[in-house]
């Protein structure tokens, strides 16, 4: 049961505490795309982690393992920029103003 007892205060809390997805695609297919990118990114960094070690063996000397290494390094730090991130939603309060308004620049619209 909510500590608030107060409707205007309970309207106060749910603008602000509420949360609206603003990335500009079906909110309906993130529930399957969130997971899939996800997935995906986590495969690519394993991928890339495993490339340069399929070329090691017993027979390396220490300045190919040096080499080796490093480039298992730089692979890893390549795919931890590209891995996904989830954009977050914004409060319930500043998408209404928002569409109250037609001012969509007060929406947080990050892209790389």
């Amino acid at each position: 049961m909510s500590k608030i007892k107060n409707p205007i205060d309970k309207k106060v809390a749910s603008l602000a505490l509420d949360a609206r997805n603003v990335y500009g695609v079906n909110d309906k297919s993130s529930r399957k795309a969130i997971p899939l990118r996800k997935q995906a990114s986590h495969q690519a960094l394993r991928r890339a982690s495993k490339q340069p070690l399929a070329a090691v063996n017993s027979a390396l000397d220490e300045d190919d393992l040096v080499a080796t290494e490093a480039k298992l390094l730089s692979n890893e730090a390549v795919a931890i920029g590209r891995r996904f991130r989830k954009r977050p939603d914004e409060p319930l309060g500043v998408v209404i103003e928002a569409k109250r308004t037609g001012d969509r620049s007060q929406l947080s619209r990050k892209r790389k």
